[in-house]
């Protein structure tokens, strides 16, 4: 896991904020040709830590460069995966899922 991962990603949760997997990796000083390989197995993992205790994904936070603010579909692969989307609405989903998340996490 990346040491820094989950407290940036609770840092955006508190100002409401998404950002980009390319963005992320820069904010964790992430560099070198397996950057996004390695930081999407940490979101998948951090995926199923939440799965298991029940919880809104965190890794909704994130938004794909040319996706209209949507994470990228490793997420949604990842989703459907642990049995916590369904192929709804994308955006629906992921409206629905960042709200959950930011109840969760409190003002």
């Amino acid at each position: 896991m990346i040491p820094t991962l989950t407290a940036r990603l609770a840092e955006l949760a508190a100002l409401n904020q998404t950002v980009t997997y390319g963005k992320l990796a820069r904010d964790l000083g992430l560099t070198g040709p397996s950057t996004i390989a390695r930081l999407t197995t940490a979101l998948e993992a951090l995926m199923e830590e939440d799965a298991a205790l029940n919880r809104p994904f965190r890794a909704v936070l994130l938004s794909g460069r040319l996706a209209n603010d949507l994470p990228a579909q490793g997420f949604f692969d990842k989703a459907t995966a642990l049995d916590r989307y369904h192929g709804e609405d994308p955006a629906t989903y992921i409206a629905q899922e960042r709200s959950a998340l930011h109840a969760f996490i409190g003002p």
